[in-house]
């Protein structure tokens, strides 16, 4: 029996959509491959439906955890009869082929050793300029639950059904991934962090790309004010990054 379905927010992301669809199908495990379409304005769900993916629309963007939330209850729906819930893969639309490599992520997950796997990208991205957002995340994480994260705002990830349950409702936008991590910690779950070569669209230093950068750091502290640090020091069931 398979075990993972793929999930893929996206919005605007007509070019780069198919290829991802594509790749995630070839991972092992992976037998359902659904794309939220957060209200996209180029043909994005089009796009993803006839590459294979089941397609989620948004009739307004509405933000990733909330499109992160739409695709877990799509997958759910799709389980009903199955003897235990798939696995949750959460992957960006602008991988491309190379979401074909985030196999790492799940092999934790499978075996019981994870109830969620962060990435760590391999291969080395321009990031035009967001380290302060990260530095915010990264920062707030320790904070909060005394562990390290390398890349905190790294959207590839795989959870347990009742992980990301437990995290639920998910923080709003860009705040979803640092909330995700601190919720789960402080709840006993087990976090590792995997490297993967996966790789996305570079961030760029246009007005936009510096909008988009000012959203994140917005969500990730609207995410951190409501979460007030619970401890200090090394949590006993932490993991540290596989190699």
């Amino acid at each position: 029996m398979q075990d993972v379905a793929v999930i893929i927010p996206a919005k605007d992301e007509a070019d780069r959509i198919a290829a991802t669809v594509k790749a995630a199908q070839e991972l092992p495990g992976a037998d359902l491959v659904v794309v939220v379409d957060d209200g996209s304005s180029d043909g994005t769900g089009r796009v993803a439906g006839q590459a294979g993916a089941r397609v989620v629309r948004h009739g307004r963007n509405r933000g990733k955890g909330a499109a992160m939330e739409s695709g877990a209850e799509a997958v759910r729906l799709l389980d009903e009869g199955r003897d235990a819930p798939r696995h949750l893969l959460f992957l960006d639309a602008d991988l491309a082929g190379t979401a074909r490599d985030a196999a790492p992520l799940v092999e934790p997950v499978l075996a019981g050793d994870a109830d969620m796997t962060i990435a760590v990208f391999s291969t080395t991205v321009k990031l035009g300029g967001h380290g302060f957002v990260v530095r915010l995340s990264r920062d707030g994480i320790r904070r909060s639950t005394g562990w390290e994260a390398t890349q905190p705002l790294n959207g590839q990830r795989c959870l347990t059904r009742a992980a990301f349950e437990a995290a639920l409702p998910l923080a709003a936008g860009f705040g979803v991934e640092t909330a995700l991590t601190i919720d789960l910690l402080r709840k006993g779950f087990r976090v590792a962090e995997v490297e993967v070569p996966l790789a996305h669209r570079a961030t760029g230093t246009d007005w936009h790309a510096q909008v988009h950068r000012a959203r994140q750091f917005r969500d990730v502290a609207r995410a951190l004010a409501v979460r007030e640090p619970a401890v200090t020091g090394r949590l006993p069931w932490l993991r540290g990054r596989r190699r």
